[in-house]
């Protein structure tokens, strides 16, 4: 580029690249970038010096940034993200990164706390520390652009630019070339039972620095913090749910399944059998998938450690039975105007459904005597997340879900405003969800518009 022809700050940017003072984040996706081709080009290749890139300063402040961004609770430190801030983060970055130059970083045990389940159950999630967060986060920027070159394209679950809609969008498309026998799966305590023998066997496919390996061992390995006391760690199984780096590991150690199955020479490509899988859910979907496939991947699971929840776990002809992917409702429907004919119909499952209206009722459960405008702006932040999520232009068709929903906002909204104690406001005995979707910009279901940058 010709200086003379750059303006003040085309020049500033000009200079600092010949400086390498490049910003934090596109160093960052130069160095993954060469990283990902250096894995592409050489599929065979071995990455055994790694751990310097872990104490770099600006792969730690890009870590930082990441992890403030994502927000989240302290950990067992109590360490907030605003008391980093407080304390001073290049402080705070340049201590984390002399520990980890010099080897003598330890990790904190993982506070757990239950979460409640839609069917009514609980599931663990481990909440790290905000120091373990970054690092954890930098190890991610280290190691994710490695496996993304070999990571097959069946997989959609906790990967850059890739989403649950693609997921959603790759079942339709095996349906619609006639694969509607559906093996949908369901495996039994995945991220709590990878045996981490076997994951440090398929993390050295790829990596081979013996300090990232025992690094990754002290994260999987640190107590549980729960109820007011410490616990003993995962032992010799299971990644935390919640830790940064626990879905790339995940997804590193499913991948030999993707990989056989998609292996050209395997018996199930023989039976022209696909999958598609996001983190832990996945679908085989075949024209017909025999009883010897099924039998070759529960094989397959046995050896890795892993088993399949057979009460959830079923074979079904799709045009027959509808199944439940990731919320969607997936099920071969007669066309509504009468035609001759049928369509994949992929639709928020009832369980979604239930989830938007349980969201909705918890929200103005605790949220009385607020302001209208307010009242709308905390629906639409709970409304447009569940329609962005269920709506794929030319894929789902979620009208009956969003008339339904509609449904429910009006009454639910008329009985809020209709209480004994809402009696003294202005929207007492008026239509409220009208009078909130006209002035106050409360999202109506049926007229969302998905967004364009979306498309």
């Amino acid at each position: 580029m010709d200086q003379e022809n750059v303006g003040a700050e085309g020049q500033g940017e000009l200079f600092k690249r010949r400086r390498g003072q490049l910003p934090d984040a596109e160093r960052v996706s130069i160095l993954q970038e060469k990283l990902y081709q250096k894995a592409k080009q050489e599929r065979g290749y071995k990455f055994y010096v790694l751990y310097d890139k872990m104490f770099i300063p600006y792969m730690l402040r890009e870590g930082w940034k990441r992890v403030k961004s994502n927000g989240g609770a302290p950990g067992v430190d109590g360490v907030t993200i605003a008391e980093v801030e407080r304390i001073g983060v290049d402080s705070y970055l340049k201590e984390l990164g002399e520990e980890l130059r010099k080897q003598t970083y330890q990790p904190q045990a993982v506070k757990r706390v239950m979460i409640e389940k839609a069917n009514g159950g609980k599931r663990p999630l481990g909440i790290p520390t905000v120091r373990d967060r970054i690092a954890q986060t930098v190890c991610k920027m280290v190691l994710e652009p490695i496996y993304e070159a070999d990571f097959e394209e069946s997989s959609y679950g906790f990967r850059p630019d890739r989403s649950s809609k693609d997921a959603i969008k790759a079942i339709k498309e095996h349906l619609n070339g006639g694969k509607s026998e559906v093996y949908d799966a369901d495996l039994s305590k995945y991220f709590d039972t990878i045996p981490h023998d076997k994951l440090q066997i398929a993390l050295r496919q790829r990596v081979t620095d013996p300090r990232i390996l025992k690094l990754i061992n002290k994260w999987l390995k640190v107590p549980i913090y729960e109820e007011g006391q410490y616990k003993s760690g995962k032992g010799n199984q299971g990644t935390p749910q919640g830790g940064v780096i626990s879905p790339l590991l995940a997804n590193i150690y499913f991948h030999l399944i993707d990989r056989i199955v998609n292996n050209t020479q395997s018996l199930f490509s023989k039976h022209g059998v696909r999958i598609v899988r996001y983190a832990d859910d996945f679908v085989l979907m075949g024209r017909m998938i025999p009883e010897e496939v099924i039998d070759k991947l529960k094989s397959l699971l046995h050896r890795m450690g892993l088993s399949l929840n057979e009460c959830k776990t079923r074979k079904i002809d799709a045009q027959r039975e509808s199944f439940n992917f990731l919320g969607f409702m997936i099920r071969y429907d007669k066309d509504i105007k009468g035609r001759d004919f049928r369509y994949w119909n992929i639709m928020p499952s009832k369980k979604s459904e239930q989830k938007i209206r349980d969201k909705v009722k918890e929200y103005l459960r605790t949220h009385g005597h607020y302001k209208a405008e307010d009242v709308a702006n905390g629906l639409n932040s709970i409304i447009r997340g569940w329609l962005n999520y269920f709506t794929i232009p030319g894929v789902s068709y979620p009208a009956m879900s969003k008339r339904r929903l509609r449904f429910y906002l009006n009454n639910r909204l008329y009985r809020y405003y209709n209480r004994k104690s809402q009696r003294k406001s202005r929207l007492y005995r008026q239509k409220a969800f009208e009078i909130l979707v006209n002035n106050f910009g409360l999202i109506d279901p049926t007229k969302f518009v998905y967004p364009l940058a979306h498309l």
